[in-house]
């Protein structure tokens, strides 16, 4: 695999992806991969705390940076500028950058910031724009949100992700589908986020004209206006989660609400457990995993970030309180 600079220039590989698709799991992957690259990783998330940061594996020689106070593609654009310059003088020669942005992102404007920035310009080089594909639920994710169809419409490489929960017609149906949208992008499998690497890092995709040519607005600053009904909850709890209770109270909230409860994603401190547990949902699929043991200096606590339509705040602080062990 290759992250070689281009002319001097650090590649900066963008991970998208609507809610739940896999960015994360990708992420991780690239970092746990034995390339010998110096990585910085940059993550951004629509709620106000990262779950992805921490999940996230990360090394000594990689810098993690998290925005959890707005999306990239609005409000934290000139955040973005500062954090790249910083990184560059705080951690030397850097071989990449890689982004995993919120589900809810809207790619032209991130992408454009790295045109749009004399600082970013000259310090950076856009390798590829990557949208991880939900291979399961793409097609009502693509039905709801114009996020979706913007991802997959603007992506240099197509990931279709989750096969192995799917068909082998129904892969081909997202495929042709989602070709329909981009009839330009490289089209991969994946399993669990799994992918081959050479066809995603250091493969010099992105390129500015044929961009031109799809949008020739995507240069000019845009505000990016989300769906106003769609929000996030963060449900934290200091007190050792039931996991058998919790699951009895989000099993059927999913089933019920699972259209409108777009993704959740949390670190729990389960009753029973040594290790932090991992709970997950998109819609209605969920999973469940431990993760590593609690460190002994660290301060045990449950957070599990809601984003959804529509969301009833109280309620689900109150029915998530129900779920403390007695």
């Amino acid at each position: 695999m290759s992250a070689i600079p281009v002319g001097g220039k650090i590649p900066v590989t963008i991970i998208s992806g609507y809610l739940g698709s896999g960015k994360t799991t990708l992420l991780n992957q690239i970092l746990n991969e034995q390339h010998g690259k110096r990585i910085a990783v940059i993550v951004n998330e629509f709620g106000e705390i990262s779950i992805d940061g921490q999940l996230i594996v990360h090394e000594d020689d990689e810098q993690l940076i998290e925005f959890n106070n707005g999306c990239l593609c609005c409000t934290v654009r000139n955040d973005l500028v500062d954090t790249i310059d910083k990184l560059v003088e705080r951690a030397g020669e850097l071989d990449a950058i890689m982004i995993e942005t919120t589900g809810l992102a809207d790619p032209a404007p991130v992408a454009s910031t790295f045109f749009v920035s004399d600082e970013v310009r000259e310090k950076t080089k856009l390798d590829a724009f990557i949208a991880v594909i939900d291979v399961v639920n793409i097609a009502k994710h693509l039905e709801e949100s114009v996020e979706a169809q913007e991802q997959v419409a603007f992506a240099d490489i197509l990931l279709v992700n989750k096969t192995d929960l799917a068909t082998e017609e129904q892969t081909v149906a997202v495929e042709k589908q989602i070709r329909q949208l981009n009839p330009l992008a490289s089209i991969y499998r994946g399993v669990g986020g799994s992918a081959n690497l050479d066809q995603l890092i250091g493969v010099n995709a992105f390129q500015l004209q044929s961009k031109l040519e799809i949008d020739p607005k995507f240069l000019e600053d845009h505000e990016h206006e989300h769906d106003a009904a769609i929000s996030s909850v963060v449900l934290r709890e200091d007190r050792p989660i039931d996991m058998n209770r919790f699951m009895s109270w989000m099993g059927p909230l999913l089933q019920e609400r699972g259209d409108e409860l777009l993704r959740t994603k949390g670190v729990f401190n389960a009753h029973g457990f040594d290790e932090r547990v991992l709970f997950q949902s998109v819609r209605m699929l969920t999973t469940m995993s431990r993760l590593d043991p609690w460190a002994t200096d660290s301060e045990r606590r449950s957070e599990l970030v809601v984003i959804g339509r529509n969301l009833d705040f109280p309620a689900l602080r109150a029915d998530f309180e129900r779920c403390v062990a007695r």
